[in-house]
């Protein structure tokens, strides 16, 4: 067993908060000692306890400016300067990037690792049509020159992965993500749900609402209604139940519903996993990325097709023998994607590179 100090960045707003605490937490068994900079706002409360609860890991709240926020590339090429400066000083072995724009300048003197969770240029090919905007423009090509100077990058699926090719000329080392969820089942109830950032067009909650105003089923979605830069949404049908901790998140799957995405966008898609875990039934839009993680465990509906999504609902709810053995094939695909096998996939990849950088 090598290991090592490792220097970890993550987005606190999002999931990359939780594929980062259960990779820490899975890396222990590797020798990795763990040091978490987080950047944006402060962590709640939560989440100072869940990584207090994680023998192997250290927070350091950096308060430095996410790179999807920032206004130019100086700030992010500033926030890479600080935390180069962070990995000198705690004399880490290597970094692993939450995004490959922190590396953009190459400043880091230890072997780095790039992940690309999503990004600008592959969200805008899903969602939108035409170019990109200048806004956009400047991101991607930060993204570009740090896929191209991180010694590996990696992507959270195979079919992510091909999408980054398309745009940057670079193919990312495609590891699955994984989750650790406790859910203490209850009965299963007649219900729909579905999360993420709902105020995301790549999530495509146009589409679930519409959906919701059809079924005599209760409908509910957690997640952020605003996000940056004024965007947000509203319901007509849907019941949004806000920001859900793990514990609330668990809660609310712990009744079995089915788990509902119609999303256009999607490099990995932890709540479909979560939602796997606790043996909930899939019916997801038929994207590359989900094909490769769930068919033969979900059902799929093409992403815009409110009323496919409608007629497999309803026609799962109505079979509860079907209902239940969809729930077993998901539960069983989830032990697939653990942050167990997760974290020996990044251990080997970290060892690889330690050897490269002594050589």
């Amino acid at each position: 067993m090598a290991g090592g100090h490792l220097l970890l960045t993550a987005d606190a707003v999002g999931g990359v908060w939780q594929y980062s605490t259960d990779l820490a937490a899975a890396l222990q068994p590797f020798g990795w000692e763990v040091t978490l900079a987080t950047m944006g706002p402060p962590l709640s409360e939560v989440q100072r306890s869940e990584a207090a609860a994680i023998p192997n890991l250290q927070v350091v709240e950096t308060g430095l400016e996410l790179d999807w926020l920032a206004t130019d590339a100086a700030s992010v090429l500033a926030a890479e300067t600080r935390l180069a400066e962070l990995a000198a000083d705690l004399r880490v072995d290597l970094v692993q990037l939450h995004t490959p724009a922190l590396v953009s300048a190459g400043r880091y003197a230890c072997p780095v690792v790039a992940v690309l969770h999503s990004c600008v240029a592959t969200w805008w090919s899903a969602v939108k049509e035409g170019p990109m905007p200048a806004d956009f423009a400047w991101r991607s090509g930060l993204v570009q020159h740090g896929l191209k100077r991180a010694m590996l990058a990696v992507a959270p699926s195979a079919a992510f992965a091909q999408m980054a090719h398309l745009h940057y000329g670079v193919v990312p080392l495609a590891v699955h993500n994984g989750r650790f969820l406790l859910v203490r089942p209850r009965a299963m109830e007649d219900s729909v749900f579905t999360a993420g950032r709902l105020w995301d067009e790549g999530k495509n909650l146009g589409v679930l609402d519409e959906v919701a105003d059809r079924l005599a089923l209760p409908f509910n979605a957690a997640g952020p209604v605003s996000g940056p830069g004024g965007a947000s949404i509203r319901f007509r049908a849907l019941q949004p139940l806000g920001t859900l901790d793990t514990g609330a998140l668990a809660d609310q799957l712990a009744s079995k519903p089915l788990f509902v995405s119609a999303a256009l966008y999607e490099p990995f898609g932890l709540a479909v996993l979560e939602a796997a875990i606790a043996g909930c039934a899939l019916i997801l839009s038929d994207i590359p990325t989900f094909r490769e993680l769930w068919d033969g465990a979900a059902i799929f509906v093409d992403p815009n097709d409110a009323h496919g999504f409608v007629s497999a609902i309803n026609e799962t709810i109505e079979n509860v023998a079907a209902r239940q053995e969809a729930g077993r094939r998901a539960q069983k695909r989830a032990r697939r994607y653990t942050p167990a096998a997760m974290a020996a996939t990044m251990a080997r990849h970290y060892a690889a590179l330690q050897r490269r950088a002594a050589a």
